[in-house]
């Protein structure tokens, strides 16, 4: 998909925003905790972590599927570090991102090529790396960690 991607915010209280992605796709709140907000949705840096972790479960499901493999259910987690810049101003220092398959690695065949190929497809964790570290961690049902 090439072109560009438009979300609106319009708020609602404080800092409490209501985000619409177009007709037809349900709109979110996002917010802050408190003391800011009323901690009535994900905050900026938890939807940051949410496109990163969202982005890469797409490339890995769609690059094994590409090979008719079946990996589901894919589990993901993601943790956005954050902490203070050499100007003391917070912001996001690092993502690690642990994917894990529904499946063990012996039921899936060239997983070897897609683990190596996969996050290249990610377009929000490769945008994103520009300017953050991203770990990624690949494990399969069993617990064993592939990449």
């Amino acid at each position: 998909m090439t072109g560009t991607v438009k979300v609106t915010l319009e708020q609602q209280q404080d800092y409490r925003f209501s985000i619409g992605f177009g007709e037809g796709i349900p709109a979110l709140i996002g917010d802050e905790p408190p003391p800011l907000g009323g901690n009535a949705g994900p905050n900026p840096s938890q939807l940051l972590a949410a496109a990163v972790g969202n982005c890469l479960s797409d490339s890995l499901l769609f690059a094994l599927r590409k090979f008719k493999q079946a990996p589901e259910p894919i589990t993901t987690e993601v943790s956005a570090e954050i902490g203070r810049n050499a100007e003391n101003r917070l912001r996001v220092l690092r993502i690690s991102v642990a994917l894990k398959l529904g499946v063990p690695a012996a039921a899936l065949q060239h997983l070897d090529r897609v683990l190596e190929q996969f996050e290249e497809f990610c377009t929000v964790s490769q945008s994103v790396r520009q300017g953050i570290p991203v770990d990624v961690a690949v494990f399969d049902s069993e617990g064993a960690r592939l990449k």
